[in-house]
């Protein structure tokens, strides 16, 4: 085009400029961030999730539990878990199973009926703090749940080493005997498992980490507090738990309905035992029948196709129990 030259498309050259790099805008903008907040203090993390109404007023300004407060907002985090016992019947039979409690927590204001008069009765003479707080706090903390007034956090449930485990079941004065729970998923029934092993003597109870359940509020409760007399250890491959446990020379039994062999009769009944414990309905997985020594049945009627896997377990301890004079 007459007048200028520049072709079209061209670009023009201008003078050099310093690029923005750690020392430019890009360093200013990353100025007074700040250290990262304690995990206590992220919504998103669970330790924020955890906490009780005075952790929260110790870390946000919030007044403590017990002094009106405008609460928690719609939506906010719940801290409802596996540890927490809620209702007033609950609440009075966790307590007189004598669980061990966290924190215990009374809204403001409540009617008094039998059940609160006996839980304020027994938290006073057993030296049981109440945290007061309000319905909002304690909606918030249970998740939504009824709670009625009342609610307890049980502490998290401390696993033993499978190691120990094995230790002192293979050093025992008496034949070792330990129990595996092979996707036991009803925390009742692993409750249960727990308290029938601890009636027969055994060494302790084994559980997977994954698909299984845990000792929760309902397996304490289930167990009449014999999970507190018996170590309960928790391992992240059953298999190679078995493994260790034949290597020491611990004989594998595993419950199985369709089994040939009868409880009362399996080769080293006598010795250092591991007796595995199968879920109610798919029982016990492919890869742990094969590494059993035995598959095991206790015979039962025809008109009944299984038993529940808790009380399978206690009958088999039972009669290892029995068989040992």
């Amino acid at each position: 085009m007459p007048g200028n030259s520049q072709r079209k498309g061209a670009v023009r050259k201008k003078g050099k400029t310093t690029a923005a790099g750690s020392g430019g805008r890009v360093r200013r903008a990353l100025e007074g961030k700040g250290p990262t907040p304690r995990a206590e203090d992220r919504p998103y993390h669970k330790a924020y999730r955890s906490r009780g109404p005075e952790d929260s007023a110790k870390t946000t300004g919030q007044r403590p539990a017990g002094r009106r407060s405008s609460g928690s907002r719609s939506g906010a985090p719940s801290t409802a878990g596996s540890d927490w016992v809620i209702g007033r019947n609950p609440v009075l039979e966790v307590l007189l199973a004598g669980l061990p409690v966290r924190r215990a927590y009374v809204a403001d204001g409540l009617e008094r009926d039998d059940r609160l008069r006996d839980i304020l009765k027994f938290a006073a003479e057993n030296n049981i703090p109440l945290l007061q707080a309000t319905r909002t706090e304690l909606d918030r903390l249970t998740g939504g749940g009824v709670h009625q007034g009342v609610a307890l956090q049980l502490p998290p449930f401390e696993y033993a080493d499978n190691d120990d485990v094995l230790a002192n079941a293979f050093n025992s004065d008496t034949a070792g005997l330990v129990v595996a729970c092979d996707s036991i998923t009803d925390p009742r029934n692993l409750g249960a498992i727990v308290r029938s092993a601890a009636a027969f003597g055994a060494h302790g109870v084994i559980i997977p980490e994954r698909r299984s359940a845990q000792m929760t509020a309902a397996a304490w409760k289930t167990s009449a507090g014999a999970a507190a007399r018996i170590p309960v250890a928790q391992v992240t491959n059953l298999n190679r738990t078995i493994k260790a446990y034949a290597d020491a020379g611990f004989t594998v039994v595993g419950l199985a309905g369709e089994a040939e062999t009868d409880i009362a009769g399996f080769p080293g009944i006598d010795g250092p035992v591991l007796v595995v414990v199968g879920s109610e309905g798919e029982g016990l997985a492919r890869l742990v029948r094969e590494n059993c020594d035995f598959l095991v049945h206790i015979p039962i009627g025809s008109g009944v196709e299984s038993l529940n896997a808790s009380v399978a377990a206690s009958i088999a301890l039972y009669e290892i129990s029995r068989a040992r004079g």
